[in-house]
């Protein structure tokens, strides 16, 4: 290596003490060699990556050929090239496919002299370790969204009272880019975590494949080593976004490295500018989070010539899933044991929802969001309706009714006319009569069911003869058309001008049957 000739054993030597600690100046007088020799091959050792152990396990032919092969590239400079290689390297290396022995092949057809495979990985995973030393993971881009809280809180003044209110920090970041996104709660509760986590899917345009909460009350119900349970909401939450949860293990802040990274580095870049300033709402005080949060994302990373912002861009925009058309509502839930009508309370609003008549008697769940109610019996939803929040109202589904039931729901005065109608002209005046006597429609209903109900036992035309005739009389009523009908006028002549015939009770009659 250098212009004399210097025996293997020497270089051992030089290399032993070098690794002992000793001073360049001693190494060069003890070995008998110029300093600016024993230099050289210190600083091939160093470029190396090796410990002394591995040299000196070389025979003398293999550490002869190794610091021959160093002469074709000067160790200093062919590290450099390597490290400048790594910011390149890194962003590949998240992208789908991507491996540690594929980017290195790419390094050696532009490198031919360059390190080999393990010195190479050796060299990338001490320039990972010294630009971001709080990530330890490989992450690939689209795969995982971090969550947590932070610990410090905001707070800001209102305008009405001037109390002073503490607020949640909501902190979300992504694996493979590390874009951030932060927002201001008002807790940490199960809605207030959905919302901040869908203004955070889109604030990055897209969902990625699974969201890593730690083990926060609204998100995990119930914390577990292998299986921990989800809250049934935030669970929902994920089934409408089309991603999963994957909880980090309990006590193992390894997991979620990369958020506790980030909240520390939230402390300082955007905390610090919200002290100079005093806010009044909580959409002020997001404003100003917002701002910091842009610099911050558009800030170059350490030791790369990028920030989060052009690496989100180029290399995990497109690696998220859509967003879907529409945004998740929040749904609460209550449950409730079907009434003998057919009908469950929705307790929050006094409201009554109509279900299917054979659930009557059944315990049954309901979920709710701002405009709709879903009503569920083992996992099966057998009811949805528009939610009302008139209380002591009824809204009522006529498929979800008994047969006898829906006819009687159907009754309608538009709905006689009608059906007088179909008969003859002369019948819809007599219907429009009786309905126009009562002082309620609905005191006439059993009338013209009756009396519609002679088209099917004595003929559509027995029955316009017999409303004619009762038209000329001038008497509306069920008993007139049945005494037409049956013959027996004669004998009832001299109570026909009578202000009003008796009614029968009809209360045995089914109203389908005439219907029908």
């Amino acid at each position: 290596m250098a212009n004399s000739t210097i025996s293997m054993s020497k270089i051992r030597q030089i290399l032993r003490m070098y690794s002992q600690g000793r001073s360049k100046l001693s190494i060069a007088a003890q070995t008998g060699v110029s300093r600016n020799t024993a230099k050289k091959y210190m600083a091939a050792f160093d470029a190396s990556g090796l410990t002394f152990d591995q040299v000196n396990a070389l025979n003398d032919k293999e550490l002869d050929e190794f610091f021959g092969a160093v002469k074709q590239m000067p160790p200093q400079d062919r590290l450099v090239y390597l490290q400048r290689c790594f910011p390149r390297i890194d962003k590949e290396l998240k992208m789908p496919g991507e491996t540690r022995f594929s980017l290195w092949e790419k390094y050696k057809k532009e490198f031919p002299d360059g390190f080999g495979y393990t010195q190479f990985c050796f060299h990338l995973a001490q320039w990972k370790a010294r630009v971001n030393p709080v990530m330890h993971q490989d992450h690939k881009a689209g795969d995982k969204l971090y969550i947590d809280f932070a610990g410090v809180k905001q707070s800001f003044i209102s305008r009405e009272t001037g109390e002073v209110i503490n607020v949640e920090v909501f902190i979300a970041i992504l694996g493979a880019s590390q874009l951030t996104y932060v927002e201001a709660v008002m807790s940490q509760s199960k809605e207030d975590l959905i919302l901040a986590c869908e203004n955070a899917f889109h604030y990055i345009g897209g969902v990625p494949a699974a969201v890593v909460p730690d083990n926060l009350r609204a998100a995990v119900t119930k914390s577990n080593r292998y299986e921990p349970t989800l809250n049934e909401t935030f669970e929902d939450f994920a089934n409408h976004y089309g991603t999963t949860i994957l909880p980090t293990r309990a006590y193992r802040p390894r997991d979620k490295a990369l958020v506790e990274g980030a909240v520390k580095i939230v402390y300082s870049r955007i905390y610090a500018p919200l002290r100079k300033k005093v806010y009044n709402s909580l959409s002020e005080l997001n404003a100003a989070i917002w701002a910091a949060l842009e610099v911050h994302n558009n800030q170059l990373l350490r030791g790369r010539n990028y920030s989060r912002r052009l690496q989100f861009e180029e290399i995990e925009r497109n690696a998220l899933s859509p967003l879907p058309i529409l945004k998740y509502e929040f749904k609460k839930q209550s449950h409730a044991t079907v009434m003998k009508n057919g009908h469950v309370n929705l307790s929050i609003d006094k409201h009554y929802y109509s279900v299917p008549y054979r659930f009557i008697g059944k315990k049954v769940k309901l979920l709710f969001s701002g405009t709709l109610v879903e009503i569920y019996y083992r996992y099966e939803r057998i009811a949805l309706h528009q939610r009302v929040k008139s209380p002591y109202n009824y809204s009522t589904d006529k498929e979800h009714l008994a047969s006898t039931h829906r006819f009687l729901t159907e009754w309608t005065p538009d709905k006689f006319v009608e059906w007088a109608s179909s008969i003859h002209d002369d019948v819809r005046l007599y219907i429009l009569k009786i309905l126009d006597r009562k002082q309620h429609p609905e005191q006439a209903y059993r009338s013209c069911i009756g009396i519609l109900s002679f088209a099917k036992k004595a003929g559509e035309q027995r029955l316009i003869s017999a409303c004619q005739r009762a038209l000329s009389y001038g008497i509306y009523n069920y008993k007139i058309i049945q005494m037409i009908l049956e013959k027996k006028m004669d004998q009832y002549e001299d109570s026909l001008f009578a202000d009003e015939l008796p009614m029968p009770n009809h209360d045995n009659i089914r109203g389908e049957e005439y219907y029908q």
